[in-house]
């Protein structure tokens, strides 16, 4: 019950697409465009940059690929699971009101955290997990103010709700029949969202920003299904039926750098940096709240990640707008610490998009982005003798998103 729990937290990833047009440059200059609402969250200081109060919102519908192929090493027979990333519904809001040229507020409903993943239940990793998501949606208020004509500051609270739910299988006793175990549960964390932009002249931007990190403390009791009597029996001994697990996590914190450069009346070129501390986020506490109550916490040995992303706007006309990008974010997971309930390797993001403005009022926008991972090798293995060994084929998310914007 504990490995099932500890492993399942390990699903989520960090997400720059959020239905907004970020996804047509693959994120690049995210921290310092400041040309819509989603500035919000991406830099709050870039609300000052905006003139009138505006609102933008954003759907973003996915198709995913995840297929596991096991080797002769795996110890357990079953399918290969599937296709094992879930589609999850992507919207996001996002609204500024202008209380005068210097002072702005605003507002995001946006979830930049998080993952899902379903294996079908009788694949030959049923016993390490069967299926795992972990979901951070935020709500941040924020606030900004236009210092002098170079300098904008601005700042807000994340107040996040977490999501997680996960399974797996449980090897009875008693050969040939398998039960189950479930976790579930709701909590809430609360962290700061701090960004600067620095403008030294009209065509020129830079924006630095600070995600704090959130930390996440969830806590019910796993639920047993099928259980035999004999290990129903052994767990009641030990005192693990009807104990709540405590499972904390820290979701991780981010430090980017960004500009935006008009080079031409036309084009803009625009790029980022950044580091997020994923160490920090696969050190797991673990609780078990019973007669014998016990705590540790166990590191899953991920690493702090690096990225860059360098993209392109180009104005076909005063009303119509293509925009490219590329980004390159390295790996939380060593080959040899990757399991089934982290699938991930270094991510190569392809973006592109169009923006269109309608009326002075209204413009919309449309992008697509492929963010691929390839091949990633997989070797598990459980004090039980339980191994799980092969590799995931082809991994990849097709992000298509779909904006609209209104200024008031």
């Amino acid at each position: 019950m504990l490995g099932c729990s500890r492993s399942a937290l390990a699903g989520g990833f960090f997400l720059y697409e959020l239905g907004t047009p970020d996804v047509g440059l693959a994120s690049a200059g995210y921290a310092a465009r400041a040309q819509d609402p989603s500035t919000v969250f991406t830099n709050p200081a870039g609300m000052a940059m905006l003139d009138h109060s505006q609102l933008l919102v954003g759907i973003q519908p996915l198709y995913t690929h995840l297929n596991f192929s096991p080797d002769a090493s795996t110890t357990t027979r079953g399918t290969d699971g599937g296709n094992a990333l879930v589609p999850l519904p992507e919207a996001s809001f996002f609204y500024v009101y202008s209380l005068n040229s210097r002072l702005k507020f605003g507002f995001a409903l946006c979830d930049y955290f998080g993952g899902a993943i379903e294996y079908n239940l009788n694949w030959v990793g049923r016993y390490f997990l069967q299926g795992a998501t972990i979901l951070g949606v935020s709500f941040i208020p924020a606030v900004a103010y236009r210092v002098n004509d170079w300098l904008s500051v601005g700042g807000g609270v994340n107040v996040m709700l977490g999501i997680l739910r996960e399974k797996a299988g449980v090897r009875n006793l008693t050969p040939g029949i398998d039960g189950q175990v479930k976790y579930h549960d709701l909590t809430s964390g609360v962290g700061g969202d701090i960004g600067i932009l620095l403008q030294p002249d009209q065509k020129t931007r830079v924006g630095i920003t600070y995600l704090t990190p959130v930390d996440l403390n969830f806590g019910a009791v796993p639920h047993l299904r099928g259980t035999g009597p004999i290990l129903l029996t052994l767990l009641q001994r030990r005192g693990l039926t009807g104990s709540t697990v405590d499972l904390g996590i820290t979701v991780p914190q981010e430090v980017m750098v960004s500009f935006y450069r008009e080079v031409t009346e036309r084009m803009a070129l625009l790029g980022n940096v950044n580091w997020q501390n994923w160490s920090q986020f696969g050190l797991v506490g673990i609780g078990i709240n019973s007669a014998n109550p016990k705590s540790l916490t166990t590191n899953l040995n991920y690493d702090d990640t690096w990225g860059i992303a360098g993209g392109m706007e180009y104005k076909v006309s005063s009303d119509f707008m293509l925009t490219a990008g590329f980004a390159y974010d390295s790996s939380m997971v060593s080959d040899g610490n990757r399991t089934v309930s982290a699938p991930v390797a270094s991510q190569f993001r392809y973006g592109a998009g169009v923006q269109y403005q309608w009326t002075k009022h209204l413009r919309t926008g449309m992008a697509y982005e492929l963010m691929w991972e390839g091949k990633m090798p997989l070797q598990q293995s459980r004090q039980t003798g339980t191994t799980l060994s092969g590799q995931f084929t082809n991994t990849l998310i097709n992000f298509f998103s779909v904006n609209l914007g209104y200024v008031f």
